[in-house]
């Protein structure tokens, strides 16, 4: 089984926002994690979705119940109780947004006479 994406407090906090739970009418999903990490997979390999590794069960199962998620805003609740408290783990800096001080900017070079610009004005 690969590895799990997802940490216990964080699949507490999301468990209640997903379909196919116990208390809901119909059929109940049978892992509703394996099928979340099975999307987190997808999304930090950017694999097709017939590489989904067979641990997860099968790709086409899994992409049609990610498109009906998407459909209803599952995913955009799931964002949306996650990104109350981030985890911060990894940050990315634009290099855009940082200054440089003063002495850790690159120095022009210095113009240096070309040795037949003298041979020029003869």
């Amino acid at each position: 089984m690969a590895r799990l994406l997802l940490r216990d407090d964080q699949w507490r906090r999301i468990e209640p926002l997903l379909h196919g739970k116990a208390s809901d009418r119909g059929v109940t999903a049978k892992d509703n994690r394996l099928f979340v990490e099975a999307i987190l997979w997808i999304a930090r390999t950017g694999a097709p979705w017939r590489d989904l590794p067979d641990a997860f069960g099968r790709w086409h199962t899994a992409y049609m119940r990610y498109n009906r998620w998407c459909k209803k805003g599952v995913w955009q609740q799931i964002f949306d109780t996650l990104a109350d408290d981030p985890d911060l783990e990894q940050l990315m800096i634009d290099g855009s947004i940082v200054r440089v001080h003063q002495q850790g900017a690159a120095k022009k070079p210095l113009r240096t006479r070309k040795p037949w610009a003298s041979l020029e004005g003869a």
